[in-house]
């Protein structure tokens, strides 16, 4: 036994003897290997060249796409277009933020309005339950108790938002609601009674606002100063405009469209439309914060690179597939196959929508997948990009990663065409924009992530 633990001993020195740097420059050791890890529903495109723009006639006559070879670095890609499922989750955690926030504002008032006795009574039910963690606490940190006394308690803004109470969950049945302070906060945010159809209340929509911050880099880059003069601060109603549906087309009856499409749970796989540029890359904030937030919560926290919309050029790359002067996403040639089956979702014949078996749009994994395992780069929706438009952005871009980021250019880049376009706008190289404010029931999106490391081929 004695022989072994001098073993042990032995192992253990020659161990922290071998571990010592003896002076010499060894760097900062990671407490976390990094390696990229793929987003669950994305594919890795692998960065290259490629000829970017019309390499064929301009049949629009704009001129304002010319063939120009660019290089883009390696990134993960949606394989579909956003869904109203995943979008739903967005919006869901949005009102359940706002409903944990309203319950607690109400429970602070309500334990000051209450007599000693009463709130010492009710302390542990009713609105209570959902009361912001307060400083008093027995699991408050001396981090929390700090921020506690010295910024959340004393003025609005971000350092002021209190943290939520995510323990409890929230109550959506009427009769069974705990209290009357619980009551009063639902009431103020489900519609009116008198503006209720057949007397069913809903969650009324206007108030789902999300909150979020953004660093504004390339102000920074050019103007120099203080990192908080650049921090920029939005506030953005973030429900789908479903009113788009009727509104996007005269004398045409859509109005089921607009009931059913993004609520109705038989759409919940198809393509979230209605959504601005705004709210597009509002939900990219939230995503990131998603994946963080759960990543700070592990032994050795990390972060992953932010999801954002694709640059022009990172769309129109992964919308090729690897094809060098392809036309479409599969390849050169007509817009059906040899039996005659088209290969999109558009708008093949005049007046005749469905000629490609749908009027409308289709699940988001419909048709088949480009060589990047990407299914409709062409077709079905149109698709936001962070580029901004400029009749002259092909000569003002740079060659490496191509982009023209332009938050004073409200006119955005919009690609693939969509169920109601003709076979022009499915070109891999066609390119539209709409105003970053304004939904359509025929544009979503689908996010990116940047890839970390090099890809050997």
């Amino acid at each position: 036994m004695k022989k072994v633990i001098v073993f042990v001993l032995l192992v253990v020195l020659l161990y922290s003897c071998g571990s010592n740097d003896r002076g010499e420059l060894v760097g900062v050791k990671a407490k976390k290997e990094w390696f990229s890890e793929k987003p669950y529903g994305m594919v890795l495109v692998p960065g290259g060249s490629f000829t970017m723009g019309k390499q064929d006639q301009d049949i629009s006559g704009i001129m304002n796409a010319p063939s120009k070879t660019v290089t883009v670095r390696s990134y993960y890609m949606d394989e579909t277009e956003i869904t109203n499922n995943e979008y739903k989750e967005f919006v869901q955690w949005v009102r359940d933020s706002i409903v944990r926030t309203k319950l607690g504002e109400q429970a602070d008032y309500s334990a000051i309005t209450r007599s000693n006795e009463a709130s010492n009574s009710e302390s542990l039910g009713g609105i209570q339950n959902y009361a912001f963690p307060s400083a008093e606490s027995e699991d408050a940190t001396p981090y929390q108790k700090y921020m506690f006394e010295n910024y959340w308690s004393l003025a609005d803004g971000v350092d002021a938002v209190r943290p939520l109470n995510w323990d409890t969950d929230l109550v959506w049945k009427t009769e069974e609601y705990p209290d009357i302070d619980y009551v009063e906060v639902m009431d103020s945010l489900f519609i009116n009674e008198k503006d209720a159809v057949d007397g069913v209340r809903t969650f009324d929509t206007k108030h789902l606002k999300y909150r979020y911050s953004w660093f504004d880099g390339d102000k920074a880059v050019k103007s120099g100063g203080g990192r908080k003069a650049f921090l920029q601060t939005e506030v953005l109603q973030i429900y789908p405009d479903t009113t788009a549906w009727v509104r996007d087309f005269n004398y045409s009856y859509n109005d089921p469209m607009h009931q059913d499409y993004f609520h109705h749970q038989s759409y919940g796989d198809y393509p979230v439309v209605g959504v601005s540029w705004e709210q597009a890359r509002a939900f990219c904030n939230w995503r990131t914060k998603k994946k963080n937030d759960y990543l700070r919560g592990k032994k050795n926290p990390t972060t992953v690179p932010i999801f954002r919309l694709p640059t022009e050029a990172e769309w129109e790359y992964a919308a090729r597939g690897g094809l060098e002067f392809s036309t479409y996403p599969w390849g050169t040639g007509g817009l059906t196959t040899d039996r005659g089956c088209f290969l999109a979702n558009f708008k093949p014949v005049r007046g005749n929508y469905a000629a490609d078996g749908a009027l409308y749009t289709m699940e988001a994994k419909s048709y088949v997948a480009n060589n990047y395992g990407l299914y409709n780069m062409a077709g079905n929706v149109s698709e936001w990009t962070n580029t901004a438009y400029n009749l002259s952005s092909y000569y003002m871009s740079s060659t490496m990663n191509s982009n023209v980021e332009d938050r004073q250019n409200t006119r955005k880049i919009v690609r693939g065409g969509s169920w109601k376009d003709v076979a022009y706008f499915l070109e891999v190289s066609s390119r539209d924009y709409e105003y970053a404010d304004t939904a359509r029931s025929y544009i979503g999106f689908r996010t990116v992530q940047d890839f970390i490391g090099t890809i050997n081929r």
